[in-house]
């Protein structure tokens, strides 16, 4: 383990160079309590010369020739499939999760490479019929530099979700990866420098959340934001670029309702909730957070789910048998703690954990119990507000219309699920639910080819799919006349 961590650069990655500076930030394993890592902290100064090497990096980039662009990140994705299990361990130490979901992410992510390597060759052009003296064209260029600023829950999915596309398109980028999870950013970094990505294309800062985000919305050598996290700082991003008019991709987030029918295959049903709701222990924008339930099947779904929920196995996401890890920091448990507390003072009944756990390995983590709670209606502060932890509430529904007003009484529109088998209650639940995306007996929504983002305060814009590199690019009209 020491040696994995030990061995990652702790530096700013800029204009192909590993910049020290004067301040480094202790960085916490969440298993263990430790400090395993000091990380480097940018200064005002190291911030604008990353968006300037990017700057001065992107008219010979985009130039290049696109069999040789793609190449590159031909070349990344087999670098990451290549060094995938340090990879995996190095995101399991300073993350959390179980050591196979870390797997799972890096390998998600060479994908994405690949995806989009391929998805660069088909950004074709349009030609629109003209009077017979011109020519009028449609043309896609990138869009500059990009500025990308990723979450902690999905340290390496996250980055090569961003950076694929955008530097498929032609465009050059820099990354402000999350405080808490920097080492995973800097370990794909170093395989960019591996892959002898050319200076500048790709640098990478830590530090700051503000002042860094300020840094990249304010300046007008940065021509688009790309940002996963919470919604506030989004909206925050968002105003922060209206002077300088910048392209936007904000993934935000999400309050996902999981409504399983009386006419559900239960045993389907269960096993897609224990899959969605506990990976990454439920630290994700699209894991399930309001289960609704038809009354007439709930005692059958509770006890089913009850059995599997308390054979999870909580432990250090290093040990072979750990489902679900420790959450990421102490507040976080304060928030799970806090809403259980308020949903059992107004009725909820808690039906299986409720408790952070203590004791042998987990005094000095940060683990909380998979939790049950029952009973859980619209007064409590579980049904309105993201709870990004393993907590499962169960609302219980008489019909399909009550079911879709409740799952879609959110201010959020990320993801969203449904178990069902009647064709006519599948259309009805797929055309009304108020979400980006909708999974229908089915909960693998988020693949290279398929289109990721949400409505409402999910933010805006698409990620994966043919949509997703078209958020780097812009549409450039050509009208020639011949003479």
């Amino acid at each position: 383990m020491t040696e994995s961590i030990n061995n990652v650069h702790k530096d700013l990655f800029i204009n192909g160079e590993w910049i020290k500076t004067a301040e480094y930030k202790d960085l916490i394993n969440p298993a263990t309590g430790e400090v395993i890592a000091k990380i480097a902290q940018a200064d005002e100064t190291q911030v604008d010369d990353a968006i300037q090497a990017a700057h001065e990096a992107f008219q010979p980039w985009k130039n290049l020739e696109l069999k040789d662009r793609t190449k590159y990140l031909h070349n990344i994705a087999d670098l990451l499939e290549e060094h995938a299990d340090r990879l995996a361990e190095i995101m399991t130490i300073e993350q959390g999760k179980p050591l196979k979901e870390s797997k799972l992410e890096v390998i998600a992510g060479a994908e994405s490479f690949r995806w989009n390597a391929e998805e660069a060759r088909r950004l074709y052009g349009e030609t629109i019929p003209a009077p017979n003296d011109h020519k009028y064209e449609i043309a896609y260029e990138p869009v500059g530099v990009v500025g990308a600023i990723t979450p902690w829950n999905f340290p390496s999915g996250m980055i090569t979700r961003k950076i694929a596309p955008a530097l498929a398109a032609g465009n050059t980028v820099v990354l402000k990866p999350s405080s808490d999870t920097p080492l995973s950013a800097l370990a794909i970094f170093e395989l960019f420098e591996q892959a002898e990505l050319p200076k500048g294309v790709a640098n990478i800062v830590m530090g700051s959340s503000k002042e860094i985000g300020e840094a990249m919305t304010s300046s007008k050598l940065v021509k688009k934001i790309t940002f996963t996290g919470s919604t506030p700082i989004g909206k925050a991003l968002y105003a922060q670029s209206a002077d300088t008019l910048k392209k936007m991709s904000l993934e935000l987030g999400g309050h996902a309702p999981f409504i399983i029918n009386e006419d559900a295959d239960i045993n389907a049903a269960v096993e897609g909730l224990m899959a969605t709701k506990f990976r990454n222990n439920g630290q994700v924008c699209i894991a399930p957070n309001r289960i609704f339930v038809h009354k007439s099947i709930k005692d059958d779904v509770l006890q089913q789910l009850t059995e599997k929920v308390e054979a999870l196995k909580v432990g250090n996401g290093l040990n072979e048998d750990t489902n679900v890890g420790p959450l990421i920091r102490e507040d976080a448990i304060d928030k799970i703690k806090k809403q259980i507390i308020n949903a059992t003072d107004k009725g909820a009944t808690l039906v299986t954990g409720g408790h952070r756990l203590t004791g042998d390995e987990y005094d000095n983590g940060f683990f909380f119990q998979p939790t049950i709670l029952d009973n859980v209606n619209r007064t409590m502060d579980i049904f309105y507000e993201e709870t990004f932890g393993p907590v499962i509430p169960i609302i219980t529904f008489d019909t399909l219309e009550e079911v879709i007003e409740m799952a879609n009484d959110s201010e959020f529109g990320l993801a969203s699920y449904a178990y069902a088998k009647d064709s006519k209650t599948i259309q009805t639940i797929a055309t009304s639910l108020e979400y980006g995306m909708v999974g229908i007996n089915e909960v693998a929504i988020s693949n290279p080819e398929t289109p990721f983002g949400g409505v409402k305060h999910s933010g805006f814009g698409r990620e994966n799919s043919h949509l997703g590199i078209k958020e780097y690019v812009t549409a450039k009209f050509i009208n020639t006349k011949f003479l």
